[in-house]
């Protein structure tokens, strides 16, 4: 299904995304969730303009980020509401405050697990509010109040970041009392939590949500912006949880071979060519450590569907070697296409991606990747 009708114009290695399969996939994350306003969609795993042009068209509004440069390229496509799921340091927090400034009509939050990191960005937009002409801000500041909106970023098991459930009503009464600073609710991420069975999945989620619920009881019950791709089907069963899948956009044979009850498509492919036949029954493809993410052992890093028969022998950084029965039959220069592991970091890898549509190669789309605080640059939308 993943042919191109002219793969001898594509360069190699490359990223291709198929257009129609990335629609598909937004449309069944919607049917999920039951309708696009239960979800808060991670742009990480995609990083393109035109994927939240495209969801944004059926109708969600609200996006989850990383990094600034997701948030910009979140606002600059008109984005509604971004939460920002990273605590912010200076100077990424005062550039994040101007963002919020420099798009009035996108609601900016980011997430908090302590007092510090609060007076930080209470701080900033003070300082904001109070100045006529801040430098580097829009002449036109004084036109729309600031708050700086968080989320409490609570830790419920995977112990990474956040502040457990019993600590953070604390802590929440304690950043309520600073100026321009507004506690919009609780973001609670479970990565941990990936067991292929979806009924022991189910079991550990609940538990691990339970004193989350207690919290938000205690809280007034606050917006929660809760899980991943993996536990998107059982919070979405909670009606007042916005459920923050990102994976889904893309898939890849992680999460294809291990939450079998989620029914996604690979939309997102790696093209490589056969560069040398080194030895007998061995293959060497163009597609090593800055082509596919490498953070998964080497037997998990990308798959070849179509190959038979096969075992990743090696990766360098622009080599994969690869024994396979159908080595005999392959010569230099042969294409092959390989799902990705894991899809997120291997996107990153990536300054565009090649759209192909149907089997035709129709353009590129840019990826906002990297973590340097940019000036404004418009991303073209057609």
């Amino acid at each position: 299904m993943y042919l191109l009708k002219e793969p001898a114009a594509m360069a190699s290695p490359a990223l291709l995304v198929y257009h129609e399969l990335v629609e598909e996939n937004i449309r069944k994350m919607i049917t999920m969730a039951g309708g696009p306003e239960r979800l808060m969609p991670h742009v990480k795993t995609h990083k393109m303009p035109q994927v939240v042009l495209m969801q944004r068209k059926h109708g969600i509004q609200r996006f989850k980020c990383a990094t600034f440069a997701e948030a910009q390229m979140l606002a600059e496509t008109g984005a509604k509401d971004v939460l920002m799921a990273y605590q912010l340091n200076t100077p990424t927090a005062e550039a994040f405050a101007e963002l919020a400034v420099r798009f009035p009509n996108t609601a900016f939050a980011s997430v908090v697990d302590n007092v510090a990191s609060a007076q930080l960005l209470s701080r900033i937009f003070s300082e904001i509010r109070h100045s006529r002409k801040p430098i580097g801000f829009s002449k036109h500041s004084n036109a729309h109040p600031l708050q700086a909106q968080v989320y409490i970023d609570i830790d419920n098991g995977m112990h990474r970041t956040g502040i457990s459930p019993d600590k953070a009503l604390a802590l929440c009464e304690e950043i309520r009392q600073l100026p321009a600073l507004h506690v919009r609710g609780l973001h609670v991420y479970d990565g941990h939590l990936r067991e292929s069975d979806l009924l022991e999945r189910t079991r550990q989620c609940n538990e691990a949500f339970a004193p989350v619920a207690e919290l938000a009881a205690a809280m007034g019950n606050p917006e929660i912006v809760a899980g991943g791709t993996p536990t998107f089907p059982i919070h979405v069963l909670r009606k007042d949880v916005i459920c923050s899948p990102g994976t889904c956009i893309l898939w890849d044979e992680g999460y294809g071979s291990s939450l079998p009850e989620q029914h996604f498509t690979p939309a997102a492919i790696l093209f490589t060519r056969v560069i040398s036949k080194p030895l007998e029954g061995h293959v060497t493809l163009d597609l090593g450590h800055k082509a596919v993410s490498a953070e998964n052992p080497v037997t998990k890093r990308v798959f070849f569907h179509d190959l038979g028969e096969y075992e990743v022998i090696s990766q360098s950084e622009e080599h994969l070697v690869v024994k396979t029965s159908q080595a005999e039959s392959l010569q230099v220069g042969d294409v092959l296409y390989g799902i990705p592991w894991h899809v997120c970091p291997t996107v990153a890898l990536y300054n565009e991606a090649q759209i192909i549509t149907g089997d035709v190669h129709t353009g590129t789309w840019p990826i906002a990747r990297g973590r340097k605080i940019i000036n404004s640059t418009k991303f073209s939308t057609k």
